[in-house]
């Protein structure tokens, strides 16, 4: 099931967001400040290719201040607008019965998209 939920997802929107996550982290490691948040958007990118089967963690080890000014910083500035997207996608894939596991998928990335820093794909 896995399998085919993930090829249904590249099919219909998966393969597109995955390509603006790529190009949004290139667009930010183009300075060094942006690195980090560069780095973030291809895990995110990571997980729109292949959401289903992927969990999301918290790092074993505390990430530190840093981590937490990081995600402050990534929730002004992108986070929440990514997150309102995918919350968007979410609902109107849950209306339908059939959209139901990729709605759920969404809101996995939504929850992802609010904090990505000191998270893990396992």
């Amino acid at each position: 099931m896995k399998f085919l939920g993930n090829i249904i997802w590249l099919l219909f929107g998966g393969l597109a967001i995955f390509l603006e996550y790529i190009v949004a982290g290139v667009a930010m490691c183009v300075t060094i400040i942006g690195i980090p948040f560069g780095l973030q958007s291809f895990k995110l990118g990571i997980l729109a290719l292949w959401p289903f089967g992927t969990k999301i963690s918290y790092m074993e080890y505390a990430p530190g201040c840093l981590s937490t000014i990081m995600n402050v910083l990534w929730l002004i500035i992108a986070g929440i607008w990514i997150a309102l997207t995918h919350l968007l996608f979410g609902i109107l894939l849950g209306i339908t019965i059939i959209g139901i596991p990729w709605a759920k998928q969404h809101f996995k990335m939504m929850s992802l998209a609010l904090t990505p820093f000191g998270r893990r794909l396992d």
